[in-house]
């Protein structure tokens, strides 16, 4: 029994005065929000590692034009560029990869082990599929109310992630036509994650709606997407800095 599932078994025993039978569903829930926050620095340091990039991005555009026709000297120029600002190339990337084994365990764990996929939410079977409740008693069925309780939320979140994704881009610095392009097709892969729930088990449903809800409202918690702050403590005038750096070379 791997760590995930023997901390699952343990909450549903604990949670099981509260919530009886739909105990086990429960305890996804909460390991899944005990995993992110335990996530949570990574995830800080990934929205720094953005802001970082989106600072330098201007800086990097005009180093290009100023010298795209000589490679080398580029090369030099952008390193000396990050080396000033403490940014790295993968800044951002890296927490993110680092969180990716985690959550294919976890998805592993809710699609594959029978005895969290035995139990039920609410009537509805951890392990069956929302084509399963249309066969067992149609939308409106006692199954699939449980799901559309589940879509319902997911369309809530990815509605919310859309709307705020799009006025952070009608908020930024005008942008190139492929930038303002991807700005605009971006926002409707929220969506995507009703696509997900609609064909994986319940338990896994439970999981991938938890965790996307934690992420957009720790993004939006965090100011993802935004720009950095001018004088924010600990980077007194750093923008300043790099725009006076640029008018004198």
């Amino acid at each position: 029994m791997s760590f995930f599932s023997s901390f699952v078994a343990h909450l549903s025993d604990v949670l099981d005065p509260f919530f009886g039978a739909s105990a086990t569903a429960a305890a996804i829930v909460v390991c899944t929000l005990c995993v992110r926050l335990a996530l949570h620095p990574l995830a800080r340091a990934a929205v720094r590692g953005e802001r970082v990039r989106a600072r330098l991005a201007p800086h990097m555009a005009e180093l290009q034009r100023r010298h795209g026709s000589d490679p080398e000297r580029l090369r030099r120029a952008l390193g000396e560029l990050r080396a000033k600002e403490g940014a790295s190339p993968v800044a951002g990337c890296l927490p993110t990869l680092l969180q990716l084994p985690v959550f294919f365990a976890m998805y592993h764990l809710f699609t594959s082990d029978d005895g969290l996929l035995g139990h039920t939410l609410l009537g509805a079977p951890l392990g069956g599929r929302w084509i399963g409740a249309l066969h067992a008693g149609g939308v409106f069925g006692a199954q699939g109310v449980v799901y559309l309780g589940v879509f319902a939320l997911v369309a809530a979140v990815s509605t919310w992630t859309y709307a705020r994704t799009r006025r952070i881009a009608a908020e930024a610095p005008e942008a190139s036509e492929g930038a303002a392009r991807m700005a605009r097709l971006l926002p409707l892969l929220s969506f995507g994650t009703l696509i997900t729930v609609a064909v994986v088990p319940l338990a896994a449903a439970l999981y991938v709606v938890t965790s996307t809800t934690w992420t957009a409202v720790e993004r939006a918690a965090l100011g993802a997407g935004r720009p950095s702050r001018p004088g924010r403590p600990g980077r007194p005038g750093r923008d300043a800095h790099v725009t006076a750096d640029r008018s004198t070379t």
